[in-house]
């Protein structure tokens, strides 16, 4: 158990660390431009780690446990990843009038770099506690 409580620590740190550098770099260059009509003034923080602790959870669950490698814990989470960010981007952009395709196709990409780097991390993480901790 304690081998997948550090491989889940060891995923979500590096997803929320990957990410915050992404959220910060882009927000005002890709997001902010188009999105600004409909963000809301201030992030909703309990909205936020929700989402952070479920989709942890779910690359955890999905791409690092099942994995017999690293590449294939990677390959899985770029899969997940592109899969989940298609999900809320394509469907963002098929009803909202301010989506903008640029944003769909970074996001996408985003995400299934953000998601295969953290599966990675968290397999790596999840190996090296198994050898320690049995």
């Amino acid at each position: 158990m304690l081998k997948y409580v550090i491989a889940y620590l060891a995923t979500g740190l590096t997803f929320a660390a990957v990410d915050a550098v992404w959220l910060i770099l882009s927000n005002e260059r890709l997001y902010r431009p188009t999105l600004n009509p409909i963000l809301a003034e201030e992030v909703n923080l309990k909205a936020a780690a929700v989402f952070y602790l479920a989709y942890v959870l779910g690359i955890v669950v999905l791409a690092v446990s099942p994995a017999t490698s690293w590449t294939k814990s990677m390959t899985t989470g770029a899969i997940l990843g592109a899969m989940c960010y298609a999900t809320y981007d394509l469907t963002n952009q098929a009803t909202l009038k301010v989506w903008a395709t640029k944003i769909t196709v970074a996001d996408i990409l985003w995400g299934t770099f953000v998601t295969a780097v953290a599966a990675t991390a968290g397999y790596l993480a999840l190996r090296w506690a198994a050898a320690k901790f049995g």
